[in-house]
């Protein structure tokens, strides 16, 4: 699990940056407390959550999704297979 900082947050969004997806903060009535709409490549997360529920949400995306490792630098990748492992 990461440590919930800024940075860790940073690191998150950039995997999505890098990827097909799309990162949106919305506001909304999410169950989970995000939505994946994966016909047009769109993640939404609640925009009110807390630092740490960010970082919970994406991680969770992150392990549910099945990404191109292809498009993401070096230490993009590294990331995304250690949040696989846990």
């Amino acid at each position: 699990m990461l440590r919930p900082t800024k940075a860790n947050l940073a690191r998150l969004e950039d995997i999505f940056a890098q990827s097909d997806f799309v990162l949106r903060y919305e506001k909304g009535n999410f169950k989970s407390g995000y939505c994946v709409l994966k016909s047009q490549n769109v993640i939404v997360v609640n925009k009110y959550y807390a630092l740490e529920g960010k970082i919970s949400c994406l991680t969770t995306i992150l392990n549910s999704l099945d990404m191109d490792f292809s498009k993401l630098n070096d230490e993009s990748r590294k990331l995304l297979e250690t949040i696989k492992e846990d």
